[in-house]
């Protein structure tokens, strides 16, 4: 595996890939990889003769009060785990490589409305964060295929449009999302927690899969839905930040007519917030 840190080592690399035939597959993360990140890797691995993966810490898409001091760097065991899944190269771009300019003057990607709401209005500017990060990461690699979790099914539609709307000759590609045995969604954040809390965290999950039966048995008060499940997190120790569902497209609350709904929530278990999702093909 190659480990890449700057922008003109990378391009010559992917150039001669593609010069030579190849496709280029693409993994970003944050790093402090676990196997939802490797499953990535495995798809995109299946889909692509060569795999680059990025690791960079994007401070443009913390708050003021979030961890972006706190959250965990562990770029010697991140490339071990790379190693051995097989990926052809890791980029590990500086902040000064990202953002020449300092991050407070850096041309910005803001995609509307869907950036807005959800985790949007509770983390104001964290998707213009998101998006220009990964635009200038699609910039400088240059993939056929890039790979994202569905675990962050906000990012995932935000990336789409982003892509759809700026002509981004990429392919994007979400990926269920993996959990443990049980049911909580993988995270780099689920380090946080506590046995106990990790415990009460599956919480999330288990109710999420009630209400989709109760959806798919015929329920369609989705308003009411959602606020039985938000009561049962609170009553679980939750401090729920959201609980909505939506249609799966648009992320604008479902209507009974909506074929393809996603069940969003955000929630806080102690100072860790959570966020976990489930889609119903009805």
């Amino acid at each position: 595996m190659k480990v890449v840190d700057d922008i003109a080592s990378l391009r010559k690399l992917t150039t001669e890939w593609k010069f030579r035939g190849s496709t280029v597959g693409f993994v970003p993360t944050m790093g402090n990889l676990h196997n939802g990140h490797l499953k990535l890797v495995k798809r995109a691995k299946a889909h692509n003769s060569r795999v680059v993966v990025s690791i960079f810490v994007n401070p443009m898409q913390f708050g003021a009060n979030e961890d972006l001091d706190a959250y965990p760097r562990t770029i010697e065991e991140d490339k071990a785990k790379l190693i051995e899944a097989g990926v052809d190269a890791v980029f590990l771009p500086s902040v000064s490589d990202m953002y020449p300019g300092g991050v407070e003057h850096q041309t910005v990607v803001e995609v509307p409305d869907i950036s807005d709401i959800l985790c949007g209005a509770s983390r104001p500017g964290h998707f213009r964060g998101v998006a220009t990060v990964v635009s200038k990461l699609f910039n400088m690699v240059h993939p056929h295929d890039a790979f994202f979790g569905e675990k962050d099914f906000q990012q995932l539609q935000v990336i789409r449009t982003m892509v759809r709307d700026l002509s981004m000759g990429v392919t994007i590609h979400g990926i269920p999302t993996e959990r443990d045995v049980s049911g909580l969604a993988l995270s780099s954040r689920n380090g946080y927690l506590t046995d106990e809390q990790r415990h009460t965290a599956a919480t999330i999950y288990s109710e999420m899969t009630s209400l989709k039966a109760r959806i798919e048995a015929g329920e369609r008060n989705y308003v009411a839905l959602a606020a039985d499940l938000a009561d049962i997190l609170t009553d679980s120790g939750f401090k729920n930040d959201y609980v909505h569902i939506v249609n799966a497209q648009s992320l604008k609350p479902a209507k009974e007519t909506d074929a393809h709904l996603v069940i969003l929530v955000a929630a806080f278990l102690g100072n860790t917030r959570l966020i976990d999702n489930l889609q119903i093909q009805l």
